[in-house]
């Protein structure tokens, strides 16, 4: 029977803070509020991204055989059969969630993010398409959180979180190899511009109003926008950091450091895009789980 311990390993446990966020970006581009739709839709997401998490360790068994014997299946404390069966459970709790929580709308986001999630560990990882189909699910989690009919006013949130998870994707190819400085640059201009974008969508964003004055309705919105802005600096010094260190120094232990600043500097990033429509409260948590992330991450490896 698999422990506690390697379970949690295999699943990544700590890079499921890093999940809510999409759905809650994507709920505040299309002027939602938090509410019990929006956090079935959120545990949906931390299922779907486990199933992904369990099914890549399942496909990747034997290479990780001789490049990380450590990891729980090739090591032996989670069983092939037990890590899809684990992979499959945990998509059939998603797609449940996502149905009742958001009804057909969401489920018909959940679907073919279901189908990215397999489709990538099973087929495209090694593939050139394999950052594209990576990005593509992880932005079809940010639309899951708006729903099918607000497409459209979610779309450069989606657009952000999927060329940062591009960027993350590149640079964990080189996590055994190591990377190349022309590797660090195309991951340094892929954050550069979902940074960009971050600071994009709180310009663009539309503040709360109601019926307070214009001077304080101005008032609110440029304060929105610092705190936004402040996110997303936040974000580009956390990863830019760390591939300005895999540039200085391509091994394959500053890459898999960088590559998991990527993962954890996720949530400043989709805590930016959050309080750039408007809703700083909501992003306050997502912004605050970063350091709590990493403190697990130190304990379990994200990547």
């Amino acid at each position: 029977m698999s422990d506690i311990r390697a379970l949690i390993e295999l699943v990544r446990a700590p890079a499921a803070f890093s999940v809510p966020g999409d759905v809650l970006a994507g709920a505040a581009a299309a002027g939602k509020r938090v509410d019990a739709r929006t956090c079935g839709v959120a545990a949906a997401s931390v299922c779907l991204y486990w199933a992904g998490m369990a099914l890549n360790d399942y496909a990747d068994r034997f290479v990780d055989g001789f490049e990380r014997p450590e990891r729980p299946v090739p090591s032996g404390r989670v069983p092939a059969k037990t890590a899809l069966a684990i992979a499959g459970g945990l998509t059939a709790a998603g797609l449940t969630a996502a149905a009742v929580s958001g009804g057909v709308r969401t489920l018909a986001v959940a679907i073919p993010l279901a189908g990215a999630v397999w489709g990538y560990d099973l087929a495209w990882k090694n593939g050139p398409s394999g950052p594209v189909a990576m990005a593509a699910a992880r932005s079809l989690d940010v639309f899951m959180g708006a729903g099918a009919g607000s497409a459209r006013a979610a779309a450069p949130a989606a657009a952000v979180v999927g060329v940062h998870t591009m960027a993350v994707t590149v640079l964990s190819r080189s996590e055994v190899t190591g990377a190349s400085r022309r590797v660090a640059a195309v991951t340094a201009a892929l954050s550069g511009g979902a940074a960009a974008g971050a600071f994009a969508v709180s310009r663009a964003g539309s503040g709360t109003g109601g019926r307070h004055s214009h001077r304080h309705r101005d008032s609110r919105r440029r304060a929105q926008r610092a705190f936004a802005t402040a996110l997303a600096a936040a974000y580009t010094w956390r990863f830019g950091t760390a591939q300005a260190a895999v540039a200085r120094d391509g091994r394959a232990p500053v890459v898999r450091k960088a590559v998991g600043a990527g993962i954890i500097s996720l949530m400043p990033l989709q805590a930016s895009l959050i309080a750039g429509r408007g809703d700083p409260l909501t992003a306050l948590p997502i912004a605050a789980a970063g350091p709590l992330a990493r403190r697990l991450a130190r304990k379990v490896s994200p990547t």
